[in-house]
């Protein structure tokens, strides 16, 4: 009886705890009654609000009191802000890949939507999507006897592929102070190693052709990113005397 948008990125946020850091977790949570399950989804809807905001609030208990006692092991919200980044890209991915094609027959009938062959075209419009965090998702009907392909459900891997845009930082030069692309990428290495997938210096306008004031640089794994920025929105390095200020990419940046 919740709602079905909240409850798509509930089940995308425990299936990438599951594949990830708490496996059986799902296990465990069928074993507990109703009441139990709703108290667990509540805790992991306030966690995925955390992701949200730029300061988000800690509560004493870690905010997934419950869902620790369950696993047996500490889990709070701190622990997930702190990988915010990559956590949203991944549990996008869960989201997209495996939620939009495992839930499709609840979500027709949670949402009464038509089930004849004419319509199974059309997409399901889910409520609350696209999210402001985790973005769109295209969920088709399919018919009762659909078989998924094995390989088809990619979120289930080993090795998570995120795409470039998931793990693009979007970095910043003081005006008179220049930094070269060369400066980017030996600042970088010396502090995270050979993380730097490919550096597009800003040059959109003519006065800074040579002297650009800002740069996109893709990293090779999304969890640079949070270890780049360790929890803050803004983190501040310095290479030759000069200050770069790197943050999450934003295609509003632009």
């Amino acid at each position: 009886m919740r709602h079905p948008g909240e409850s798509l990125l509930v089940m995308a946020l425990y299936l990438w705890l599951e594949n990830k850091r708490f496996p059986k977790i799902l296990s465990k949570m069928v074993s507990q009654g109703d009441l139990v399950v709703n108290a667990l989804a509540k805790e992991a809807s306030a966690c995925l609000q955390t992701l949200k905001s730029k300061t988000p609030p800690i509560p004493l208990d870690g905010g997934m009191p419950l869902t620790a006692t369950l696993m047996g092991r500490d889990i709070s919200f701190q622990m997930i802000y702190q990988i915010k980044f990559t956590a949203v890209a991944e549990i996008k991915l869960f989201l997209n890949d495996v939620c939009a094609f495992i839930f499709t027959d609840i979500l027709q009938e949670v949402l009464a939507f038509p089930s004849p062959q004419a319509v199974f075209h059309q997409p399901i419009v889910v409520p609350g999507f696209p999210h402001p965090l985790f973005g769109p998702i295209k969920i088709m009907p399919l018919p009762l006897n659909h078989v998924l392909p094995p390989g088809a459900l990619s979120g289930w891997s080993d090795i998570i592929q995120v795409p470039v845009k998931d793990r693009t930082l979007f970095l910043t030069f003081s005006r008179g102070y220049p930094v070269s692309e060369a400066e980017v990428r030996e600042l970088f290495k010396s502090e995270f190693g050979e993380c730097v997938d490919y550096v597009e210096m800003g040059s959109e306008f003519a006065s800074s052709i040579d002297k650009p004031l800002y740069a996109r640089m893709a990293v090779r794994s999304v969890t640079t990113i949070d270890e780049m920025l360790n929890g803050k929105n803004v983190a501040k390095f310095r290479i030759n005397g000069k200050h770069v200020w790197a943050r999450k990419y934003d295609r509003r940046d632009t």
